[in-house]
């Protein structure tokens, strides 16, 4: 039957969980609708859990909210930030498939240069599909994309590459800037699309940002913790950029890769600065910290599992980065309470995770 009607069946249907945290009605996932409808998608409620959100119609969905979050893990639902976006872990511990894509309610579908709609989904899944190159930087970029390959001089012992863990997406017009970039260039909108792809090279930190990005949950899930951020905590804003810092050091022992570039998302609006700033501000002081904790950390070959690198590092947290703020030692004991939880909801005997179905 090939007849017009019939959907070809997108990549990875059965085997991708897409994650949005959110405080409002999800309108628009109409825009995304040709790219998502065929997906599962767990909507992760931050904020006042007695509020109905409003999903489009055909739409697969689960949707927790805060009640949903204590209920489901009880004491160690501490870890799980509130009234900050970083609750979108969450929705990466109960989802039970391979890889994950997470978007913000603010990102649109996006065009490229010769004015067609993008398909973030399907250019995260082929980023995720293919090998990255860690330990040696091919000029060409992603050797893997159709039209290119590895360069002169590229070592045939690593041309097969490495597992790509995460990639990372871009987005046009408001970009991902700090509070006091935003205050001093308010108008700024970032026009330039840059058609490649990228694998962050070994040992090199980046500035991870959750609004468009996807991963493969089986490899790198356990050290995709949001942190402790928002209500009652003395940061916002930093949830992506510590998941980043953790994750990338992680991979970097187990031997993967991290890619970035495409895909473009349209992000649509800019948060007010003087509100960011206020989130941001320890975090913009701390982060000369946090940088060459990052940078120098080893973990011991003893550290086999994603787990095991990650209870780890939150011992090194607690030891090093304790001593800039006491909040740092809080931080620690919720990474290793992340850990516990994952373990508890992906074991075999898991006990039930249903949020809200439709």
């Amino acid at each position: 039957m090939a007849g017009s009607s019939v959907k070809p069946t997108p990549l990875l249907k059965d085997e991708l969980d897409i994650v949005i945290p959110t405080i409002r009605n999800l309108d628009f996932l109409e825009m995304w609708r040709p790219f998502f409808e065929q997906y599962h998608l767990i909507i992760v409620q931050d904020g006042d859990p007695s509020k109905i959100i409003k999903v489009p119609d055909g739409f697969d969905y689960e949707l927790y909210n805060r009640n949903d979050i204590n209920r489901i893990l009880g004491p160690k639902a501490s870890c799980i930030s509130f009234k900050d976006s970083a609750c979108r872990c969450f929705g990466y511990m109960v989802s039970k498939k391979k890889y994950i894509y997470t978007i913000d309610d603010d990102c649109f579908v996006a065009k490229n240069p010769s004015g067609e709609l993008i398909n973030a989904l399907e250019q995260h899944i082929k980023n995720l599909l293919s090998p990255s190159t860690p330990f040696f930087f091919n000029t060409l970029y992603d050797p893997y994309r159709e039209g290119a390959d590895f360069v002169r001089g590229y070592p045939f012992s690593l041309r097969e590459g490495a597992p790509t863990a995460v990639s990372h997406g871009l987005w046009l017009n408001i970009p991902d800037y700090d509070a006091p970039t935003q205050l001093v260039k308010p108008r700024e909108r970032n026009t330039r699309y840059v058609d490649a792809v990228l694998t962050v090279p070994k040992g090199t930190l980046f500035p991870m940002c959750g609004m468009n990005l996807g991963f493969n949950r089986e490899l790198i899930g356990p050290a995709m913790y949001f942190g402790l951020m928002g209500d009652g905590q003395p940061i916002g804003r930093y949830d992506d950029m510590w998941a980043g810092w953790c994750m990338k050091v992680i991979c970097d022992h187990m031997g993967w890769g991290v890619k970035t570039g495409l895909p473009y998302i349209w992000h649509s609006k800019a948060s007010n600065p003087f509100v960011n700033l206020k989130k941001e501000y320890k975090g913009i002081y701390w982060q000369e910290d946090l940088i060459p904790f990052f940078q120098s950390a080893v973990l011991p070959k003893e550290c086999v599992t994603v787990q095991q690198c990650y209870i780890e590092l939150a011992k090194q947290v607690k030891e090093k980065l304790g001593k800039v703020d006491p909040y740092f030692i809080k931080l620690a004991d919720a990474m290793v309470t992340w850990i516990e939880a994952w373990d508890e909801l992906n074991s075999s005997g898991e006990k039930s995770s249903k949020g809200t179905s439709k």
